[in-house]
């Protein structure tokens, strides 16, 4: 039994860090809007979220595993120029944004500790002190620090226990679908899509799975013999290479799936908790954080300030450095420049150079004097409306022999797949067209 749980926590990597940086602060900014403003009439969209987000983000990481290269890379070197331009055009700014709404988030939370510095200052202050961290530590032990700061986000799941909601009618507002014909619901529902399905999130699955197996590959060519799965191989070159890889498929499954079914749990008792706790009692609009916290007071009390600003902080410092590097990964592939998170700065000085830039540009739409929470609803509005592109050049590749190979898309994949695009491009249509048209 303990060999067992031994090995399945073993198999856990980067769609646990993947997941986690899925609930950042945009994420948890979109879930509490759409607690307080429709109480529990979006909680059936996490029935809708976890199969799609999973399915694609399999996809993502099976194309890693198997090219042992990034989105980008892939993209590159199999697609024409348009199609690799079309996804970078898509995806940059929406990183960029969300980046700094991140960072204002964190500002924000942090001024509302201490009320006598201005957020500007504690946004600068976090800027510093993430890039030192993404340039002098390895993101990895970094990540594994920064997953317990984010544990105070559970404290959502016991807020309805003790808010008491009506749970027959949380059981029908889930399995039941709720929509509201209106531009405002429209958005949110979007909104919710685009934070839970990111396109920085595909291309971070693909590199994290692609720098996993190369290392892997490099272990069995030392070793003779994948020493972390305690299996041995045939030395028969090419068997020992499809088994390595099946076996690296089964793990990566049950990672990413317990990934997002983690990122999922969370959505779900946010909007339930912010339902319950502040749209029954008159809050129908979050415009602050300060607002947002409240959605605590019923579990922690005067400590909700606290643990939301600890739970908001910690979700920044795990998710910029996947915003980031994904940005990065996008454009050193781009152009040909070499660099990874795992490299140090004097190897991967582009690399670096690139992730920082886009972190202080982050930094800068602060001065813009957006608010924080509308910013963070913009991003994932945003990242709505582009994540169809994305998401059918994902399909694409998954499905395409010549790169994957015998590991190309099976039915219920492609099923699930062809959903998402589906359900993201109507949502993303009738945005637009409730925007400009209506």
């Amino acid at each position: 039994m303990l060999k067992k749980v031994k090995k399945f926590f073993g198999a856990l990597g980067p769609g646990i860090v993947t997941g986690a940086s899925d609930d950042d602060p945009s994420g948890i900014a979109t879930y509490s809007q759409a607690g307080a403003k429709y109480g529990m009439a979006t909680l059936w969209t996490v029935l809708v979220t976890f199969p799609l987000m999973a399915a694609i983000q399999e996809m993502c990481a099976r194309i890693g595993l198997i090219t042992s290269a990034g989105l980008t890379t892939t993209l590159k070197q199999h697609y024409g120029k348009p199609v690799l331009y079309l996804m970078v055009i898509f995806s940059v700014p929406a990183i960029i944004l969300n980046i700094g709404a991140d960072i204002a988030a964190m500002g924000a939370v942090a001024n509302l500790l201490v009320p006598s510095v201005p957020p500007i200052y504690f946004s600068i202050l976090f800027t510093g002190l993430l890039l030192f961290f993404i340039v002098y530590l390895p993101y990895q032990k970094l990540a594994a620090v920064l997953k317990y700061l984010c544990l105070t986000l559970l404290l959502y799941i016991a807020v309805p226990f003790f808010t008491k909601p009506d749970w027959g009618e949380v059981l029908k507002q889930t399995v039941v679908p709720t929509i509201k014909w209106d531009k405002d619901f429209i958005g949110v529902l979007v909104a919710i899509l685009g934070t839970t399905i990111s396109p920085y999130l595909f291309f971070w699955q693909t590199a994290m799975e692609a720098e996993d197996v190369k290392a892997v590959k490099r272990q069995v060519m030392i070793n003779k013999r994948l020493l972390t799965l305690s299996d041995d191989f045939p030395d028969n070159g090419e068997k020992r290479e499809k088994r390595l890889l099946t076996m690296l498929i089964q793990k990566m499954s049950i990672d990413v799936n317990l990934g997002m079914f983690l990122s999922n749990l969370i959505m779900f008792f946010t909007i339930l908790a912010t339902g319950t706790a502040l749209y029954s009692h008159g809050v129908r609009n979050i415009a602050t954080v300060e607002q947002a916290a409240k959605a605590l007071e019923p579990v922690a009390g005067k400590l909700s300030y606290l643990l939301f600003a600890v739970g908001i902080i910690g979700t920044g410092f795990l998710a910029i450095p996947v915003l980031s590097g994904s940005l990065s990964y996008i454009v050193t592939e781009t152009f040909g420049l070499k660099g990874s998170l795992d490299k140090k700065f004097k190897q991967a000085k582009a690399f670096y150079a690139i992730l920082i830039v886009s972190v202080l540009l982050g930094l800068s739409i602060n001065y813009f004097g957006i608010n924080p929470v509308d910013a963070l609803l913009y991003t994932a509005i945003l990242y709505g409306v582009t994540c169809p592109v994305i998401i059918a050049i994902v399909l694409h590749i998954a499905n395409n022999k010549d790169i994957m190979g015998d590991y190309t898309n099976k039915w219920l994949s492609n099923t699930l797949g062809g959903l998402c695009l589906l359900v993201m491009t109507i949502g993303a249509g009738f945005l637009i067209y409730l925007q400009f048209w209506k």
